[in-house]
């Protein structure tokens, strides 16, 4: 399993990422991004905003399970980020994660049509 926070400071310092909201939404509806993170506590208005902009270009958005502080200091930032927009993910590996999940869900969708 792939260390989330990890993943993002190595994307943070050697890809091209976005902080915040505004840009995350942006980025969603132009096709740009590539992943979205979101906080646990990002705002249900945003959050709902980004997920639904993020279907039709399938772009995955992942919940990071700490708090915007959380973050913002994986992030290695002194403020909070309640989003963060990954256009290219550098050195890191964080695009991973979204393939692991995409096996998962294909794979159970699959079993399901077979039975």
């Amino acid at each position: 399993m792939i260390d989330i926070s990890k993943a993002v400071a190595t994307a943070v310092k050697t890809g091209k990422v976005l902080f915040g909201a505004n840009n995350a939404a942006k980025s969603v509806k132009t096709g740009r991004a590539k992943l979205v993170i979101l906080a646990a506590n990002c705002p249900q208005s945003i959050r709902a905003d980004i997920e639904y902009y993020s279907r039709i270009p399938a772009i995955p958005v992942v919940i990071y399970k700490g708090t915007s502080i959380d973050l913002g200091a994986a992030c290695g930032k002194s403020f909070t980020v309640s989003a963060l927009t990954i256009r290219d993910p550098g050195d890191s590996d964080i695009l991973k994660l979204t393939e692991t999940r995409k096996t998962k869900t294909s794979t159970r969708g699959t079993n399901e049509d077979n039975a």
